[in-house]
């Protein structure tokens, strides 16, 4: 065990030493998820304007999701993004020559998946707070559960966009950015399932981020936390990212086979 740990932190260390040399990679991090919240912000000062008392409620609904989903966004993005910087490198042949383990890759990905949304979403959070007055974490404790959800999306989202990327090479990089964007109408970050057409709605109740946000919501609105969508999100999340990682380690096993670790990205 101690083994597997030092070999994650020396793989987490290996992507962190990049951002300690690269400006552009650090400012990367939070571009994103601040350009979203000045945007949102300035529209819900626009909104703010015209809906007297029910602005509250708007603004907490339209920030509180953007803060939220820009957590399932970077989650995914940090495992992708990472696995990609090994593929551009022509570095993955070189990893699996060591006793490194897929499994330990993955934990690496995911360590630095959490590293890469604290540092996106947090400055964003702290704008909401210093220019439009919304606080968060005024969701209360339950927004620990709230994040928990959305990061383990973003991480069987990103295994299903690496075992693609292992299936057909650097043709299905593109999805790294587009996959979990496609997803957004289904997620229902800023309204709810009912809104959508009845013949979406079970795909969106697939999703355990319209659970989330149908949580929030409950809370914003009624100022209760609503267990049944945050229990039908944590057996969602599950039962995707078992799938995942099956998936993985299928396409893994089949890389290995063809030699695409040592070809791919070319």
């Amino acid at each position: 065990m101690r083994a597997s740990a030092r070999r994650i932190w020396a793989m987490m260390l290996r992507h962190l030493a990049l951002y300690r040399s690269s400006w552009p990679r650090l400012l990367e991090l939070a571009y994103w998820p601040v350009l979203q919240m000045c945007i949102w912000g300035f529209t819900v000062r626009f909104l703010a304007a015209r809906m007297g008392s029910a602005a509250t409620v708007a603004a907490a609904t339209l920030l509180g999701g953007v803060l939220l989903w820009e957590v399932a966004l970077r989650s995914q993005m940090g495992v992708a993004i990472s696995f990609l910087e090994e593929v551009w490198s022509r570095n993955l042949g070189h990893v699996f020559v060591s006793p490194l383990r897929p499994w330990e890759l993955v934990a690496a990905l995911i360590g630095m998946s959490i590293i890469r949304t604290l540092a996106g979403v947090l400055p964003a959070i702290l704008i909401a707070w210093v220019l439009y007055a919304y606080n968060l974490f005024s969701l209360g404790p339950v927004l620990v559960l709230f994040f928990a959800n959305l990061m383990i999306m973003g991480w069987w989202v990103s295994l299903g966009v690496v075992s693609l990327i292992l299936r057909h090479g650097a043709g299905a990089e593109a999805l790294a950015w587009s996959v979990l964007f496609g997803l957004t109408p289904f997620s229902a970050v800023f309204y709810p399932v009912s809104v959508l057409p009845r013949v979406v709605q079970p795909l969106a109740l697939a999703l355990p981020s319209a659970h989330v946000f149908e949580g929030m919501r409950a809370i914003v609105l009624h100022g209760a936390v609503s267990w049944p969508h945050l229990f039908a999100a944590a057996v969602l999340n599950a039962v995707w990212l078992i799938a995942a990682s099956l998936l993985f380690a299928r396409q893994f096993r089949q890389a290995r086979v063809r030699g695409a670790l040592l070809s791919i990205g070319e």
